[in-house]
């Protein structure tokens, strides 16, 4: 396991949720299929193993939404935190962003997405971004 990248969160939601995320207010997720973006250069297993914990103390915006979505799959890459953002980047080409999710630590508009019920495209499209199985 790399101890330095970047992780894909695949979680599904499965009903209507409006959530109040922080300083973010609240926002209305639909059900559906969401990818969260994020690194950690010191402790990759470390932070993904936090993010699966049901018992946690809500520290970043995606620590909202996992209270009523379930974490389906994760992949992982090797990289510095500019690959963070230019994954971002990439996931936005075939999902919907959730503004302002996740990115407050950089000019990204998102790092969290949104793709409806069709899981086996969202797969196949993560297929082409070089990401491995957690």
């Amino acid at each position: 396991m790399v101890d330095k990248g970047v992780y894909v969160l695949i979680i599904h939601l499965e009903q209507n949720h409006k959530i109040a995320v922080g300083a973010l207010d609240e926002i209305e997720f639909e059900p559906g299929f969401y990818l969260y973006i994020g690194s950690a250069q010191n402790g990759l297993e470390h932070r993904i193993n936090r993010h699966l914990r049901d018992e946690k103390k809500k520290q970043w915006h995606i620590d909202y939404l996992l209270e009523y979505g379930e974490v389906i799959g994760v992949k992982v890459k090797e990289g510095d935190s500019k690959e963070e953002c230019l994954l971002a980047e990439k996931i936005e080409r075939f999902t919907e962003k959730i503004q302002d999710f996740g990115s407050s630590d950089c000019t990204c508009d998102s790092h969290l997405f949104y793709h409806p019920y069709n899981m086996s495209k969202v797969k196949e499209k993560l297929k082409n971004l070089d990401l491995k199985d957690y």
